[in-house]
């Protein structure tokens, strides 16, 4: 059964650039959400 992400703390989630699955908000990225493009770090990379 696929994951299938929510709305959390009012964002809605989005799909990574590279590998197409969706990730939530996390507090770390609260600053900068509107940036964020990658659901990870090896992503990004």
């Amino acid at each position: 059964m696929p994951r299938v992400a929510q709305v959390k703390n009012g964002f809605s989630p989005r799909v990574c650039e590279r590998c197409g699955l969706p990730f939530e908000w996390r507090k770390k990225w609260a600053r900068d959400w509107d940036s964020v493009k990658y659901c990870s770090q090896k992503c990004r990379g």
